[in-house]
């Protein structure tokens, strides 16, 4: 009878539970000092439009203000896209239909840049569809996104046999190198190279082998350095890469002054003439027709020349909170996934504000590299505003700290 009772009360005394506290999670509000950096760039962006494009607006017989109301209004359903982004689970992304889809869709865009009758070939490029009464976009914007979602998927999938070559190396590969050939035939440099960072990076972060990454990354500098040195220094240095090249070492060389190396001098010229303070917002002298692509790909040097040196250092501090705030997100995400995607997306906003910068003081060749949230284009605008929509949503199922 004692065993009996003895065996009986042993029965009822509860297993101890596992100790270990579950994260808790945050679900509701988006993350604040996030949307408050995000607006300063688009404010920024908007007032920096208004002054870089005045001049080139009257010039081509548009109101002054032309090229600062399109990019409110494409300001303006971007941040639509993006209150709607971040009200959509992020999880969707890992059903196979909705991940398949959009890297489909990004593909078939990179393929009717070069085929069809949407074409729309801009200065011997070829990065611009229109599809009917829809305004000429670049397809590149999208694939830029279908490159980010695609790999954080794969990487989620894969699990564990991410260390097997076959998995944490050949299908990222893959897609990398059929997005970069669709690219390389548009003559489209600056979307390869940032694709293929964001790329790189992921596989980095998502747990591809250091064994196999390693080596991959050793050849793939050695294989560019000798592209480069190569384009370079053969008998033809005057094709499309080496002109680049050669005109990037010598700026100021009488054979490039008057063609490829105008704009990187006009911006320089831009650039010194700012000094500390700058010359005034909209005090401008260089966006009066000298520099081409003042109010895109070179407004930075706008910046530089009315907002000076500190001006200009205050951009490239909030583009670096930009960066911290959406690693913080990642870093606070619930899962793996959303991990991945914020890393992406808050890579792809930070290397293409770094690269621009970098092409508008000639620290490297001149690409065409616009610059995130102050460039004028509306596929580029609403895109990455759509896209960090899904880095707030990310942000609204983050783990708290204890």
């Amino acid at each position: 009878m004692e065993n009996t009772r003895a065996l009986q009360h042993k029965k009822a005394v509860p297993k101890p539970k596992n100790t270990v506290p579950k994260p808790r999670l945050r679900k509701g509000p988006v993350d604040v000092p996030f949307v408050i950096i995000l607006f300063v760039l688009l404010v920024m962006g908007l007032i920096m439009m208004f002054s870089a494009g005045y001049a080139w607006a009257i010039e081509e017989n548009h109101p002054g203000d032309y090229y600062f109301q399109r990019q409110l209004r494409f300001a303006l359903l971007g941040l639509a896209a993006a209150f709607a982004a971040s009200h959509f689970d992020y999880h969707h992304f890992m059903k196979k239909w909705v991940v398949i889809g959009i890297f489909a869709v990004s593909i078939l865009l990179l393929i009717l840049c070069l085929v069809g009758p949407f074409v729309s070939p801009h200065n011997g490029s070829y990065r611009w569809i229109q599809l009917g009464p829809i305004p000429e976009f670049q397809p590149s914007e999208v694939a830029k996104f279908a490159v980010i979602v695609t790999f954080a998927v794969l990487f989620v999938r894969f699990g564990k046999k991410l260390d097997k070559f076959v998995y944490g190396i050949v299908p990222f590969l893959a897609i990398l190198g059929i997005v970069a050939a669709l690219l390389m035939q548009e003559r489209h440099l600056s979307a390869t190279i940032i694709i293929c960072i964001i790329g790189v990076i992921m596989m980095f972060v998502g747990g591809s082998s250091l064994k196999h990454l390693i080596p991959l990354g050793i050849a793939g500098v050695a294989g560019l350095g000798g592209f480069l040195a190569y384009s370079y220094l053969s008998d033809k240095a005057q094709l499309y890469f080496g002109d680049r090249i050669a005109a990037w070492l010598n700026p100021f060389a009488p054979e490039y002054a008057n063609d490829l190396t105008w704009q990187t001098r006009q911006s320089l010229i831009a650039i010194g003439s700012g000094g500390w303070f700058g010359l005034g917002l909209g005090n401008s002298r260089q966006k009066f027709l000298y520099l081409p692509e003042s109010k895109n790909d070179f407004v930075f040097a706008i910046v530089c020349e009315e907002l000076g040196f500190f001006g200009a250092l205050i951009v490239v501090l909030i583009f670096l909170l930009f960066i911290i705030r959406g690693f913080h997100i990642a870093n606070h995400a619930p899962d793996k996934l959303g991990m991945l995607l914020a890393v992406g997306l808050t890579v792809q906003i930070g290397v293409q504000a770094l690269l621009n910068i970098a092409v508008v003081t000639n620290t490297i060749p001149n690409t065409g590299i616009s610059l995130p949230f102050f460039s004028y284009g509306g596929t580029a605008l609403v895109m990455q505003l759509a896209q960090m929509g899904v880095l707030l949503n990310i942000s609204r199922q983050s783990i708290i700290d204890s």
